[in-house]
C-alpha cells in the first residue's frame, strides 16, 4: 500500500464527499426507537437510512450490492455486500440511529446543526455511530483504487444500537445465509484516545440507561 496515495485518497472523499454527507445527517433528528416513540410514523430514521444509501451509490467500488432490509414491525437496516478476492468474509458493523440531544451543548453547539471547530465536527450522531458507513466503504474503496487484495466484505448498519440492539438478532437471523461465517468483525463504534495511533477496543460490556 502506498501510505501517501492512500491519505490524499481519503482526505479527497472527506472533504469533497463524506463531510457534506454527515452535515445533512446531523440535521436529521433520528434519535433511537427507545427515546422516541414515534420513531415508526415520523420518518427520522427512514430519512438517515435514505441518506447513507444514496450515499453508496454514488461510490465507484466494483460488484457492491446494497439493500434497505425491513422486517415488519423492526427498524431499518442498511445492508451492504462487497465482493473480494479470497473467500474470507469480513462483517462491518454500524449504527445510524442517535442518542436523544441531551441538553444543553456548548456556546454556538446545536446538536442538530453541524459545526465545525478547529478541524472537528460538532453535531448529534456524527462519531457516534454515523461515521460507519462512511468510513468502512472508503477503507474498502481506498484498497481497490490501489488494486489491492481485500476479502468479501459485508457492511450491516443497524438503526436501534442506542436502544440496546433489539432488532438485529432477528436481522443477522434473516440475513445469516446471505452474511455466511465472518473470519473477521470489525464494529466502527468504539473511541480513541487520539488521532495520532491507531486504537482498538477488544470488548465492552453492559448497557446502561435511565
Amino acid at each position: 500500500m502506498d501510505a501517501k496515495k492512500t491519505q490524499s485518497f481519503i482526505d479527497s472523499v472527506w472533504d469533497e464527499s463524506i463531510l457534506p454527507t454527515l452535515h445533512e445527517y446531523i440535521k436529521i433528528p433520528n434519535v433511537s426507537p427507545l427515546f422516541d416513540k414515534e420513531w415508526a410514523t415520523n420518518g427520522f430514521l427512514d430519512q438517515a437510512v435514505k441518506l447513507a444509501a444514496d450515499w453508496v451509490r454514488s461510490r465507484n467500488i466494483p460488484g457492491l450490492e446494497m439493500e434497505i432490509v425491513r422486517l415488519e414491525g423492526r427498524t431499518p437496516l442498511l445492508y451492504i455486500e462487497i465482493p473480494g478476492k479470497s473467500d474470507e468474509t469480513i462483517l462491518l458493523y454500524g449504527h445510524l440511529d442517535k442518542q436523544p440531544p441531551m441538553l444543553p451543548w456548548a456556546d454556538g453547539l446545536d446538536p442538530y446543526k453541524p459545526v465545525v471547530r478547529d478541524g472537528k465536527l460538532y453535531g448529534r450522531g456524527g462519531a457516534d455511530d454515523g461515521y460507519a458507513v462512511f468510513g468502512s466503504l472508503t477503507a474498502i474503496e481506498a484498497l481497490e483504487k490501489q488494486g489491492l487484495p481485500h476479502g468479501r466484505c459485508v457492511v450491516i448498519i443497524e438503526c436501534c444500537e442506542e436502544s440496546g440492539s433489539p432488532d438485529l438478532p432477528a436481522y443477522i437471523d434473516h440475513l445469516k445465509d446471505r452474511i455466511g461465517t465472518p473470519s473477521l468483525v470489525v464494529c466502527l463504534d468504539s473511541g480513541c484516545g487520539n488521532y495520532d495511533q491507531f486504537w482498538v477496543t477488544t470488548s465492552l460490556r453492559g448497557m446502561i440507561s435511565g
